[in-house]
């Protein structure tokens, strides 16, 4: 009898993993007490959706979906009076087995979690290329790129361990907010560094460290009041994610049937006279051939994606998110994510990559867009990059002797068309990331240069961010590659002869860049003047452009002078703003300058003067 009874049972077992093994549950794990209670949990397992389900502890089950493929099974449950806790799936045909799952208590207050603004800077980095904290993880066997730093566009080893280790290299620099871009597993046979052709959206590369590692770094960072702003990507998937090899639905991707690249023509999101295959290109196609096109207007796909991003919100205590190639998703299906998460937080902030060239259609993106209310459309996106104030910092520092379009006058024009917008202290402002040109590149290691452009997004309205080893004169040629954008910060690899992470291992140079970014920085910490206050500008007379910002407390006044020459100008015509006052501290040399009458200042240089 016992024998007959272990044979039934070995066979119970052998039908089981043979047919039943669950090998994905997707989330994971999820929160008790959200806003929306719906938890749709994605079950992926051999013939999974030949079983029926049910669940322990007086869960309610809503839906059941089951898609074509057999190996998928879609379960939303009604978490609403769960409290934290276990329970268990179980899965019945021929045989049974179950599955436990776990609701795990939130945070206090994690729906009211604060967000970066523009009290914050941004401090944007590629970890592959910023320190190797742990060289043990530089190659894992069971991804197919190994580490080959003499390979440029190769993976050179930098990971999570090396940020928090550089931490206070951060804080002394000013950084209140951390980007850094995707760290989740991305299994390109090459160029898998950058990381945006993810294989696995909830599991961290294990070249980079663990899941507990990225935790750890919001810990780290939190302790420090710094904040972490995840690098999150709704339009496209890696080729190499384990989803796309075996696919839910046919149209979990855009398929046309297979691959077609888009046109990247992104108006015709909004355009009126856009034809429909110009417009249906731009959203469905692929970006490249190797990352296949999210459809977010597959119900299963969004869910999936809302859901994950909510997950790494609750898991890693993150405090942002930046949203890339954020206009070449489905407009309706990314407006429906975004708007799940503000819902769910409602003072998270979400900057999408919006690379368009003009105010007015990067407006169209943004919350409560006057421009995007014509079409009765809403984002629901509550921030999105100053690329058209980028574009002026490409040129306009060489453009010494102004005309009617050229010097100064761009910068003026930017904020001219401020009115387009809903909210400008919610832009994110800069001078370069990891996809432009490098500014000291452009500029060739120009100080001066450096320093009006830094000086300008450091005190104009938004978010400013930095890109880094800009602070220490960091270059790189964008006409040889991304990977020379891209370059391993010096110091952060065992070896280097340069560690420019602290002073006594900086040249002179790198300390002059430094020690600059840093004054400037550290002062905007506190200064709520330049966080809120408003803005009056002046139209750029001689090429020099003058600026302040002021409140009920404070008044900033901000002189760039963009000619190679020693100029004096008389103060008469700013008068509106002088009011009163009589001088003003230079923030960065301490002196005080007499504003009564004029200002002389060398070519090429900045002036920010708080008045008094």
């Amino acid at each position: 009898m016992n024998f007959k009874k272990n044979l039934s049972l070995l066979v119970l077992f052998l039908s089981v993993s043979a047919f039943a093994q669950i090998d994905k549950m997707e989330p994971p794990f999820w929160y008790a007490g959200m806003h929306n209670p719906e938890l749709q949990i994605m079950f992926y397992g051999k013939n999974i959706a030949q079983y029926e389900a049910s669940v322990s502890n007086n869960v309610v089950i809503k839906n059941v979906v089951k898609t074509e493929n057999p190996n998928y099974i879609f379960i939303t449950i009604d978490t609403k009076n769960t409290p934290a806790s276990d329970f268990v799936f179980s899965f019945k045909n021929k045989v049974a087995f179950t599955k436990k799952y776990t609701l795990k208590a939130r945070r206090p207050n994690s729906a009211q979690r604060k967000s970066f603004d523009s009290s914050d800077m941004i401090y944007l980095i590629m970890p592959d290329r910023f320190a190797n904290g742990n060289p043990n993880n530089d190659t894992d066997k069971s991804l197919n790129e190994k580490a080959d730093r003499n390979t440029p566009g190769g993976r050179h080893g930098g990971d999570i361990e090396g940020i928090i280790k550089h931490l206070d290299y951060l804080e002394e620099l000013g950084v209140t907010a951390l980007w850094s871009t995707p760290l989740c597993e991305d299994n390109d046979k090459t160029h898998s560094y950058h990381t945006y052709g993810q294989s696995d959206v909830y599991r961290i590369d294990p070249r980079y460290g663990t899941n507990e590692d990225y935790a750890r770094l919001s810990a780290e960072l939190k302790k420090r009041n710094m904040k972490l702003i995840k690098d999150y990507v709704t339009n496209h998937w890696g080729a190499e994610h384990w989803m796309y090899k075996d696919l839910p639905t046919y149209d979990w991707v855009h398929q046309f049937p297979g691959f077609s690249q888009s046109n990247y023509r992104m108006t015709t999101q909004f355009d009126t006279n856009a034809s429909a295959i110009d417009a249906k290109n731009c959203m469905d196609g692929w970006f490249v051939p190797s990352m296949p096109d999210l459809n977010q207007s597959n119900p299963l796909v969004l869910n999936y994606l809302i859901q994950n991003a909510i997950w790494w919100i609750e898991y890693a205590d993150l405090d942002g998110f930046r949203v890339d190639t954020y206009s070449y998703n489905d407009k309706v299906g990314i407006a429906k994510w975004t708007k799940a998460i503000t819902d769910e937080y409602p003072y998270f902030n979400i900057v999408g990559e919006v690379w368009m060239h003009d105010q007015a259609q990067m407006s169209y993106w943004q919350k409560d867009s006057p421009i995007s209310a014509i079409q009765s459309y809403n984002s629901y996106l509550p921030s999105v990059m100053d690329f058209t104030l980028h574009d002026a910092f490409g040129s306009v520092f060489n453009e010494d002797k102004a005309s009617w379009n050229d010097g100064m006058i761009k910068v003026y024009d930017n904020f001219a068309n401020d009115f387009l917008y809903a909210n400008t202290n919610n832009l994110l402002t800069f001078i370069e990331n990891h996809d432009t040109g490098r500014f000291n590149q452009i500029y060739k290691n120009d100080f001066k240069k450096y320093q009006m452009a830094m000086a300008l997004i450091a005190t104009v309205r938004g978010i400013p961010q930095t890109y880094y080893g800009s602070e220490i004169g960091m270059a790189g040629d964008k006409g040889k590659g991304d990977a020379d954008i891209r370059q391993d910060f010096p110091g952060g690899w065992n070896g280097d002869k340069n560690n420019a992470f602290v002073k006594s291992g900086r040249t002179e140079e790198q300390n002059k860049f430094f020690d600059f970014t840093s004054k400037l920085f550290q002062w905007r910490k506190n200064k709520t003047v330049i966080h809120s206050g408003k803005m009056t500008h002046y139209i750029p007379e001689d090429n020099i452009y003058v600026y302040f910002r002021y409140d009920d407390k404070e008044t900033v006044m901000v002189v760039i002078n963009n000619t190679v020459e020693t100029k004096t100008f008389k103060t008469k015509r700013f008068q509106e703003n002088i009011k009163n006052f009589t001088a003003g501290k230079d923030i960065l040399t301490g002196k005080s300058i007499d504003i009564k009458n004029e200002i002389s200042l060398e070519g090429k240089s900045v002036l920010i003067l708080e008045l008094n």
